[in-house]
């Protein structure tokens, strides 16, 4: 549902919107996020729920997870502000669970059930019945009916039905999770297993009543970006377009330095590097045997799903630093004593962040879609902003990452580049079914001797939780970002050092 203003997008924007205000202006913090529930749902009347008291509740929880606080319990109301005092900090980190099911939003959907619907005509075939294995579909009142404590969900009715009568019930959050973390709690209602779950986000963007939300660190960036002016913003390629037609990439800069950052960086800086370091991993490692395939390390859900579901090939995982931290840490050799925020598309990047190993190198994870709500808590409008402001150059292979199959082409290119002797086999993967898929072919051998590209977002980042604009637009504004570089490729012996 990316790119379409649903109620549920533009609730999320109304209270990350207010929660940026509240950072810049509040002198009373605590009373005026209290009201944000009220403010939003002013009337007597309810806007899409049963009464305006449920309104009120799912936009309170939205409202500690924009603050970067977990739900209330259920069975211990408080206020929203509670605990806060552990949040209104500048260096609080994500904690997971990141991804969370806000209780009163959820509607329990039915999950992996098959029903037939009004379309039935009662034909004389009878197809549904003949293929059923379990003799679960009868004829009730001249129409199919299916028993369902007999139905093992085999789907053979549905496939052949002639009238396309037998609809298959699947929760949208379930249907797009692919690694099957969502389950049902007590109450039949979504809940996410966190030791299933690597963090990618599709789960939330693809429920229609907005249940499920993630934490986010809009507070404490804005928070911090008022005590302090030495904050550096780094931005993920997937950033182009993703503020309407008029907003390049130069006005983007301008406006992120009028909001209070002192500098803005590419992460297709650290998108370079890391083409370059994981072209010679392949030449030095794949071709000659010592490891059977690569796998790329640039998207932490596949890093995850590769380290989680399949620990044997933690040694084909590449070494490489994913670009944000291989750009942080570029941006903090600079830059002493500064703190760097990664934008982009993605949210299991607030995880990533989230670790031992990133913590000293990446200060502050947010989005596209919490950004969008900084601009307008800041009165920044694209629509007629004109400031501009030069941004430091890229190549397209770095700028390409953002799109998938971008990682494998940019390597693949660096190859044949630096090695043009060497032949590369290219596989890449989109959505974590499809990522499964290919693990299980390498673990059996049948990926030996390639560089494969795992993304956890069917399309790559570009299709990132946090993305403002549709998979489609954002991959045609990208392939011109792309085009439009004046270096198609880094340079072999690229350094960390150099970059900036």
């Amino acid at each position: 549902m990316r790119g379409i203003k649903t109620p549920v997008t533009q609730y999320r924007h109304k209270v990350f919107t207010e929660i940026a205000k509240v950072a810049f202006e509040s002198e009373n913090i605590n009373n005026d996020i209290e009201a944000i529930p009220y403010k939003l749902v002013n009337g007597d009347e309810p806007n899409y729920r049963e009464s305006i008291y449920r309104e009120r509740a799912v936009i309170s929880e939205r409202v500690r997870l924009a603050m970067g606080m977990s739900l209330r319990p259920e069975d211990k109301p408080v206020h929203i502000t509670d605990g806060i005092e552990e949040s209104n900090i500048d260096s609080k980190y994500y904690e997971p669970p990141l991804m969370q099911v806000i209780p009163s939003a959820c509607d329990a959907c039915e999950d992996n059930k098959y029903e037939v619907s009004n379309m039935c005509r009662g034909c004389v075939a009878h197809p549904c019945q003949q293929v059923c294995p379990q003799n679960a579909i009868s004829m009730v009142n001249g129409h199919s009916y299916i028993d369902q404590s007999k139905c093992v969900k085999c789907g053979r009715c549905k496939n052949v039905c002639p009238y396309d009568a037998i609809s298959k019930k699947e929760r949208p959050c379930s249907k797009a999770c692919g690694v099957k973390a969502i389950e049902s709690d007590f109450l039949g209602r979504a809940h996410i297993n966190p030791d299933k779950c690597v963090s990618c986000g599709m789960c939330m963007v693809s429920c229609p009543f907005g249940a499920i939300a993630d934490k986010s660190q809009i507070f404490q960036l804005i928070r911090a970006m008022k005590n302090d002016n030495s904050i550096m913003a780094i931005i993920a390629p997937a950033i182009v377009g993703q503020f309407g037609k008029n907003a390049t990439i130069k006005n983007i800069k301008a406006a992120l330095q009028e909001i209070g950052f002192a500098e803005v960086f590419e992460v297709a800086l650290g998108a370079d590097m890391g083409a370059v370091k994981e072209a010679h991993h392949y030449v030095e490692k794949v071709t000659t045997g010592e490891l059977p395939f690569l796998l790329t390390s640039c998207c932490p859900s596949w890093s995850m799903l590769a380290k989680k579901y399949f620990p044997e090939m933690i040694d084909s995982v590449s070494n490489a630093l994913t670009p944000m931290v291989a750009t942080a840490r570029s941006v903090k050799k600079q830059h002493k004593d500064c703190k760097v925020v990664f934008i982009g598309p993605c949210a299991a990047k607030k995880l990533e962040a989230s670790r031992k190993s990133v913590r000293s190198d990446v200060d502050f994870v947010i989005t596209f879609e919490e950004l969008s709500a900084i601009f307008d808590a800041k009165g920044i409008n694209f629509d007629n902003y004109e400031k501009e402001a030069s941004i430091h150059n890229a190549t397209g292979a770095g700028r390409g990452y953002a799109v998938a199959g971008g990682v494998a082409n940019a390597i693949e290119k660096c190859i044949h580049e630096y090695y043009p002797e060497v032949e590369v086999n290219i596989e890449h993967a989109e959505g974590l079914d499809d990522c499964k898929k290919i693990l299980l072919q390498a673990k059996a051998g049948r990926k030996n001797g390639c560089l494969i590209e795992g993304m956890g977002c069917p399309g790559g980042c570009i299709a990132g939780a946090g993305t403002n604009i549709s998979i489609q637009d954002a991959k045609k504004e990208v392939n011109a970002f792309v085009a439009h570089s004046s270096k198609p490729l880094p340079p072999k012996e690229l350094k960390d050092i150099e970059l900036l």
